[in-house]
């Protein structure tokens, strides 16, 4: 585990080292999760941006229709 040091503003400070006693979780600790979770809020919301640009493509839309179409002709050949 690689080792990270940062400055924080004094009352951010504060408040992570209020949080830490009250969870009783070391600080570090708690600065990790508080990072994971803060990361994939970012990575889904990527997620989120690039739907929504996609669903104004339409080379994507069209290729999206065809695989429906494909998908629902393989559901009507097995139902016979």
């Amino acid at each position: 585990m690689a080792t990270y040091t940062s400055t924080l503003p004094d009352d951010l400070l504060q408040r992570l080292a209020d949080y830490a006693k009250k969870l009783s979780l070391p600080k570090n600790k708690l600065v990790e999760n508080a990072l994971i979770l803060y990361l994939d809020h970012l990575k889904r919301a990527e997620y989120v941006k690039s739907y929504r640009q996609a669903s104004q493509d339409d080379d994507i839309l069209m290729v999206a229709e065809e695989g429906m179409d494909y998908y629902l002709k393989q559901i009507e050949d097995e139902a016979g």
